[in-house]
């Protein structure tokens, strides 16, 4: 019997994403595997149904029942996991960091996870890598928000009423969803800066058009992430950045290290300082955000100044945010099929350190 690759309709509030399209049903296809999804798991991210050929669906229990590798975007309902047979495979973004229950249900059932979110930085796991997919989207959409709900104009505009000067945008952090955002924000016609702790971003930043907002402090880690600042080093950081924040009509922050709470770079005095009518949008609302005052989901006003928290941004453009995340899950499925049997090679870096339970042995120690 062919190894059976099953996907659910995604249930967690507001997720419109599907972890398998049409495209990548098909290279499964291809590879000798059967693909088996819940009816509809794809229509609210523009795949319906038909859109699949050769692809079987079945109501969520049935799919549950058949599964051999369990592909989602979001981590199921923890009593998803009872339905499925013991050794069966689940790959996705599993949000492993503060969530003994989920890792004791996979556990409970003795079945081998893989959280996407833990692959590597490395070269090699590029193809794989959810978390710079699916951040591009999140800071395309960042800037798209910041563009409708700021007061003015991005771009320059000369009319007959007068010249309208660009808005003036600083984006924090030149990580994926940061470089995007600077892309976005200039292909929107906004003056804009970049600005990042790691010096070797500069070059990234120059390149898209940008500005690098430099602070005099540096602060380059390991893994593609900036190291913990120093008391010293955050309050020259603060107090630099205080100055310039003035200046800036929109500042998209963008700094996140998953797993850990986002550091907080925008302090409620600093916020003071901005000019009437300035806007925050704030990217890493979800782990707390990179401003004091930031509530997730919510929109504050302080002192004249919005601050902006929107939760889950990939999923508001579903369509092409399924597309990659899909490829990266199949890219990944791959590294576990040898011969058409599910067989993971945990001699293969990016399997092991990527693997949160192993046949129902714990694994991940975080």
């Amino acid at each position: 019997m062919p190894i059976t690759v099953a996907a659910l309709r995604e249930t967690v509030a507001g997720e419109r994403r599907v972890a398998i399209t049409p495209e990548m049903a098909k290279k499964l296809g291809g590879k000798g595997l059967r693909v088996l999804l819940e009816r509809g798991a794809g229509a609210s991210a523009g795949f319906p149904d038909e859109l699949y050929a050769n692809t079987d669906f079945a109501a969520a229990g049935e799919v549950l029942a058949q599964a051999d590798l369990l592909a989602c975007v979001l981590p199921p309902a923890d009593a998803v996991f009872a339905q499925l047979r013991e050794g069966v495979v689940v790959v996705g973004q599993l949000r492993p960091y503060g969530a003994p229950a989920r890792i004791a249900a996979l556990a409970a059932r003795r079945l081998t996870a893989f959280a996407l979110e833990l692959l590597p930085r490395t070269t090699r796991a590029q193809a794989m890598d959810v978390l710079s997919s699916q951040a591009a989207v999140a800071g395309y959409r960042a800037m798209l928000i910041a563009a409708e709900a700021c007061p003015k104009f991005f771009p320059m505009l000369t009319t007959a009423a007068g010249t309208i000067r660009p808005s003036k945008v600083l984006v924090i952090g030149a990580g994926v969803a940061g470089l995007q955002a600077i892309a976005t924000a200039r292909r929107l016609g906004a003056q804009t800066e970049g600005y990042d702790v790691r010096p070797e971003t500069r070059e990234q930043v120059e390149s898209l058009g940008a500005k690098f907002l430099d602070l005099g402090v540096s602060a380059a880690g390991s893994g593609g992430y900036a190291r913990e600042l120093s008391a010293e080093e955050r309050a020259a950081q603060q107090q630099a950045l205080a100055e310039h924040l003035k200046a800036f009509d929109v500042v998209v922050s963008t700094a996140a290290v998953p797993g850990r709470p986002a550091p907080k770079i925008l302090s409620a005095a600093m916020v003071a300082g901005m000019k009437p009518g300035a806007l925050i949008v704030d990217l890493a609302a979800e782990s707390g955000g990179n401003c004091e005052l930031t509530r997730p989901g919510e929109r504050v006003e302080q002192g004249g100044v919005s601050i902006l928290g929107p939760l889950n941004l990939p999923a508001g453009a579903p369509l092409h945010a399924s597309e990659m995340y899909a490829r990266n899950v199949v890219n990944f499925a791959e590294l576990l099929l040898k011969d058409g049997a599910l067989q993971p090679d945990f001699d293969d870096e990016l399997v092991a350190k990527s693997c949160l339970v192993r046949a129902g042995e714990v694994l991940f120690r975080g």
